[in-house]
C-alpha cells in the first residue's frame, strides 16, 4: 500500500514538473506551447497521442480560459483524475506567476532600454517560427485526404479572412466530421476497406 502510495505521488511529481517545465520555457501564449507539448507529452512521456493533444486543444479553444491551462487540466485529468488535473493546472502555471511577478516588480524600471525591446522583439520572432513549426508538423500528421484539406483550408479562411471565431470553425469542423463520416478514418484504413 505504502509502495502505490509512493508510486502515485512520484507520477504527481511527474505530472507537475513536466507542466512546470512547458509553463517556463513557453512565450506567446498557448500554441507556442503546442511544439513543447509534443515533445514532452507525446514523444518523451508517451502519456498522449498527438491526435490527443490536437482534441484538447480544440476543446481548449473552445472553454473559457487559457489553452495552456485548459489543455493542462485535460492531460492531468486523463492521467491521474481530478488530483492530476489540479497538479498539472499548478505546474503550468506557477512559472508565469512567478515570471510575472518579478517582471512587473522590475520591468517598468528596464521597459525603455533599446536592448530589451530589441530582446522582447526577437522573442516575438521565435514564437512565430515555433508556431509555424508546429502547424506544419500537425498539417503532415492529420490532414491526409483531399476532404480534410479543403476543410483546413476553408476553416483558415474563415477565422483569417473573414475573422470569425475560432469556437464557431472547430464546432463547423466538428459537425462536417460527422456529415462526412471520413475523419476518424486513416489511409491504412481506407486502403483496408478496398
Amino acid at each position: 500500500m505504502k509502495q502505490k502510495t509512493s508510486s502515485k505521488g512520484r507520477d504527481l511529481l511527474r505530472l507537475f514538473a513536466s507542466f512546470f517545465k512547458i509553463g517556463l520555457f513557453t512565450f506567446g501564449g498557448g500554441y507556442a506551447m503546442l511544439p513543447m507539448l509534443e515533445r514532452e507529452l507525446v514523444e518523451d512521456r508517451k502519456w498522449v497521442t498527438n491526435e490527443d493533444i490536437l482534441d484538447y486543444f480544440a476543446v481548449g479553444q473552445c472553454t473559457p480560459g487559457v489553452i495552456a491551462v485548459n489543455t493542462a487540466t485535460l492531460v492531468g485529468y486523463k492521467r491521474a483524475k481530478v488530483l492530476g488535473a489540479v497538479i498539472a493546472t499548478l505546474g503550468v502555471i506557477c512559472p508565469s506567476v512567478i515570471i510575472i511577478t518579478v517582471i512587473a516588480a522590475v520591468l517598468s524600471n528596464f521597459a525603455d532600454i533599446p536592448a530589451v525591446q530589441h530582446a522582447f522583439a526577437g522573442i516575438r520572432v521565435a514564437v512565430c517560427a515555433l508556431i509555424t513549426a508546429a502547424v506544419i508538423k500537425l498539417i503532415k500528421s492529420n490532414v491526409k485526404s483531399v476532404v480534410q484539406i479543403l476543410l483546413a483550408v476553408a476553416a483558415f479562411a474563415v477565422v483569417a479572412v473573414l475573422g470569425a471565431s475560432p469556437v464557431w470553425v472547430v464546432v463547423g469542423a466538428s459537425v462536417a466530421g460527422l456529415l462526412l463520416g471520413k475523419f476518424g478514418k486513416k489511409p491504412k484504413d481506407e486502403e483496408a476497406e478496398k
